[in-house]
């Protein structure tokens, strides 16, 4: 498959590529993007690594997100990847494109009661061109020991902005 072409970023991470050099960074990139989107603030996320490609977030293991089993939630989970997804489709297409997420399979494969990390990686990067185009994301959510307990995958439809 061809490579991205070279346009400017998304204005999203060229805020991460200015904010992580600085103290608690991605701390207060992080913020910014729960109040901008306020449902991802209920896992309490925190963006370690964001680049064209890939995306990686973690979650701390706390009761606000466990289920009657003690163990984390399974849309916990899926809130989880859903941000790990959309914010590396945001800063891998380039910023004359929009997306939005239009559907979401997930595998529930076994229970976790550690905090969390959700990687959302694409290799090899697709071209985007004038034609709308439906981009599937994998995400794999992982225990802390790096075992995925829960793996998604996320479609995107891609398209020119207006």
């Amino acid at each position: 498959m061809p490579t991205m072409t070279t346009e400017a970023a998304s204005t999203n991470l060229a805020l991460w590529n200015t904010l992580r050099r600085l103290p608690f960074g991605n701390w207060l990139f992080t913020q910014a993007l729960c109040f901008k989107a306020p449902y991802f603030r209920s896992v309490h996320p925190l963006i370690q690594e964001l680049r064209p490609g890939l995306c990686r977030v973690t979650a701390p293991n706390r009761r606000s997100v466990h289920n009657h089993l003690g163990t984390y939630h399974a849309i916990a989970s899926c809130n989880m990847a859903e941000l790990a997804g959309g914010m590396m489709t945001d800063a891998t297409i380039p910023a004359t494109h929009r997306w939005i997420p239009v559907g979401m399979t997930v595998e529930y494969k076994s229970k976790a009661t550690t905090g969390v990390t959700a990687v959302a990686h694409l290799d090899p990067i697709p071209e985007f061109g004038d034609d709308p185009t439906e981009l599937v994301v994998p995400v794999d959510v992982l225990d802390a020991d790096a075992n995925a307990f829960v793996t998604a995958r996320i479609t995107m439809h891609v398209s020119r902005k207006r």
